[in-house]
């Protein structure tokens, strides 16, 4: 069921740091039509598409007040103060990233500024799908918030009734966000890509989704919207030694695979007596899984590496560059000061991915397919810009002005250099 490698030469680490993630452009002779009707029929197209691929028939695209209200009505008391409790956390941390600003004078009258400005229109997409992610609300709208965008808008599929699930409603409007409509897959990335009459165009857009949306959300993003990052299968590594436990291991294993078909878990370690413990306790919790059947298939494309040393083990992380990185070692601490290639990383027996995932207070919106090599997950800064500013004295022209006319001169930009001798002509 999960593939073992055993001191694996490091010609063929390659192959084990593959993950089961598709060619999303293949998808996009199909992806692009609907696109185009969105942008070019709006609501009509948005309503239609949801009839065929949602199976719903809508008369309106914005969720009311009115059913926003009734949501905190059907939702138990103790999933309401959970929703409360994870929001505050999540609040705490991604205020503490507040930009304050700079200001520095790089030579005498050369004033140079940096400032935060939040984006003004952020999209959030919520999948529906298998599980209402209402997790993901709160790790979107709540940065959102916090960094002053203007408008926050929410797209999610309804169900067969028309309606959406009462969570992601609470989480919604604990979160702050602005306005809230049915739409899922390419009809949300399209409307909030274009705009249509009921959902307003965006300047970015967030949120996971599946293959389709992950193929919509790049279409979108060659000149019409940024988006938050690439995104793939969800996937975590765990680096264990003989100190570990082996049901802890193997709870995080399925925690993991249990998001989707196409997740990957990878357990790294150094110890081989650890082995067959994850492995038979992975067995039995398999068992005892609701989603039993989506679990196995996800272990299927998980691996357990055996490897040589600590060394092999640090190198090994940072060429994977796990989305989750999850750290059971009596060196936990040390291990984690040389990974450099990570989205998340979890330390400790006692520090399970679903912590970061619902409550701790780390965002879980996170780079996926190896991308933790060059992207962060979602933070205050996913929702802000910084604008330099400078300012230059008569005196800072002075300063400055030769060095930048030598330098126009030796890119042989004559217009660039004479901007700068008129003011010195002025000033000399």
């Amino acid at each position: 069921m999960i593939q073992v490698a055993i001191h694996p030469p490091c010609s063929g680490w390659d192959e084990l740091t593959k993950r089961p993630a598709m060619d999303v452009s293949a998808l996009f002779d199909t992806v692009r039509p609907v696109l185009d009707e969105i942008k070019q029929q709006g609501d009509a197209a948005v309503r239609r598409y949801e009839e065929q691929f949602d199976h719903v028939v809508l008369s309106s695209l914005q969720v009311t007040e009115p059913e926003i209200q009734a949501a905190e009505a059907l939702l138990a008391e103790d999933l309401k103060q959970a929703i409360r409790t994870a929001a505050g956390h999540i609040e705490a941390f991604h205020a503490a990233q507040r930009f304050a600003g700079i200001e520095i004078e790089t030579c005498p009258g050369v004033i140079c500024r940096q400032k935060a400005a939040p984006i003004e229109k952020v999209g959030l997409y919520i999948p529906g799908g298998t599980a209402p992610l209402f997790s993901t609300v709160l790790m979107l709208a709540i940065p959102a918030r916090i960094a002053g965008c203007r408008e926050v808008v929410l797209c999610t599929p309804p169900r067969r009734d028309g309606s959406i699930h009462p969570a992601i409603l609470f989480a919604a409007a604990t979160a702050g966000v602005h306005r809230i409509f049915k739409a899922g897959g390419i009809q949300a990335i399209g409307a909030m890509a274009y705009g249509t009459e009921s959902v307003p165009k965006v300047y970015k857009i967030f949120g996971p989704g599946n293959q389709y949306v992950t193929a919509a959300k790049q279409l979108v993003s060659l000149r019409d919207v940024a988006i938050d990052m690439p995104a793939g299968p969800s996937e975590v590594e765990v680096i264990a030694d003989e100190s570990a436990n082996p049901v802890f291991i193997a709870t995080d294993f399925l925690s993991q695979a249990e998001h989707g078909a196409d997740s990957q878990s990878i357990l790294v370690t150094t110890s081989e007596s650890l082995i067959q413990p994850v492995v038979r306790a992975i067995e039995e919790q398999l068992e005892l899984l609701p989603r039993k059947e989506i679990t196995a298939k996800a272990l299927l494309n998980s691996r357990i590496i055996l490897l040589r040393d600590r060394r092999e083990v640090i190198d090994f992380t940072n060429l994977y560059a796990p989305e989750h990185l999850i750290i059971q070692t009596a060196d936990y601490a040390s291990i984690a000061q040389e990974i450099v290639n990570a989205g998340s990383v979890f330390l400790g027996a006692y520090t399970p991915e679903s912590a970061g995932d619902y409550a701790s207070g780390t965002n879980h919106t996170l780079p996926t397919n190896g991308y933790a090599r060059a992207y962060s997950g979602v933070n205050l800064d996913s929702f802000i810009r910084k604008i330099t500013f400078q300012e230059i004295t008569p005196e800072g022209i002075r300063q400055l002005g030769e060095t930048i006319r030598v330098m126009a001169a030796g890119e042989q930009l004559d217009a660039h250099r004479n901007a700068v001798t008129v003011r010195l002509e002025t000033v000399l």
